[in-house]
């Protein structure tokens, strides 16, 4: 991780003293790098970590940032872990085009080494992302998401990245395109497990405001636990529930309501079920591999994934 970190601050490297400036910036405030670390792993678990397992890396990094600084633009939000966004410093003209600088840097770091299969399910990834954004705004403004086609929208969302993170740094370390597969599978099902597990955190006491956040229910994004409340609610109840979503979700009493209603209907449970259906699904895939440290750091990665606090 180390000799990564050098080698993705020397690709984000720029003539122009206002993006080095903002690279800078980027570098200094740099999350949990999971994604990364899936990387390395999948490619210690399929063969030995190579120059191509360095490049995937720093692919993955440059593209997810690229994602991250367009998705504060696109959700005006002005914090991201605990910093400024780009967008609140910069504003959003210069964060789209930061944003827009990572994407062909990632582009070109595979180009430029002829990485054309993780220029493939990079690319993949990215029109997953893009397509799975969009079909959740598409079905937030009429609120009529069933439980499949959420896991649709988290697959391609959170999920797709997971997956390619794993693909790549499988494609990196073997040309067994069915290990390859196997790999994005496994990464696909540890993606939906987190984002299920984000879906719960909006549920939970936060220590800070000493309640759950509710985040979600005010920004009108449809969870697991209310697909599921919903799902078993009567008439009068769900017409209640949509219209607390649409009309009311900045009214902090009934968006407690609701959230009291989700965890009384039984919502938390059940997708804490679902969650760890995924988990077992990661692990079994695991299981087909041969016994090594990465396996072993992969299987806490996954623990991680569903029991992390924040």
């Amino acid at each position: 991780m180390l000799l990564f970190e050098k080698k993705f601050k020397a690709s984000l490297s720029s003539k122009v003293p206002l993006l080095d400036k903002i690279m800078h910036y980027i570098i200094k405030r740099k999350g949990k790098q999971m994604r990364p670390m899936f990387v390395f792993l999948s490619a210690k678990l399929c063969g030995k970590v190579t120059e191509s397992t360095y490049i995937s890396a720093s692919l993955i990094e440059l593209l997810h940032t690229a994602t991250l600084v367009h998705d504060d633009v696109v959700d005006e939000a002005n914090f991201r872990r605990g910093f400024f966004s780009i967008n609140a410093l910069w504003k959003n003209k210069i964060a789209v085009l930061v944003g827009d600088f990572l994407l062909s840097r990632g582009l070109l770091l595979a180009v430029k080494h002829e990485e054309f299969e993780l220029l493939k399910i990079m690319s993949t990834a990215v029109q997953d992302m893009s397509e799975g954004e969009l079909l959740q705004i598409e079905k937030a403004r009429k609120l009529d998401i069933e439980e499949s086609v959420y896991f649709e929208i988290i697959r391609q969302k959170t999920a797709t990245l997971i997956a390619a993170c794993c693909a790549c740094g499988a494609s990196s370390a073997t040309e067994n395109k069915d290990t390859v597969k196997q790999m994005h599978l496994f990464g696909e099902m540890a993606g939906i497990a987190f984002q299920i597990k984000d879906d719960l955190f909006d549920y939970s006491h936060n220590p800070i405001i000493g309640k759950p956040t509710g985040i979600d229910i005010r920004e009108q994004k449809m969870t697991l636990p209310l697909i599921y409340t919903l799902s078993i609610s009567d008439k009068a109840q769900k017409k209640m529930i949509i219209n607390t979503i649409k009309n009311h979700n900045t009214n902090s009493k009934k968006v407690a309501d609701l959230i009291k209603l989700v965890k009384e209907s039984g919502g938390l449970e059940y997708a804490t079920k679902k969650m760890n259906e995924y988990h077992k699904r990661a692990l079994d895939i695991l299981k087909e591999f041969e016994e090594n440290d990465a396996k072993v750091s992969l299987k806490k990665m996954i623990d991680f994934v569903i029991e992390r606090k924040q």
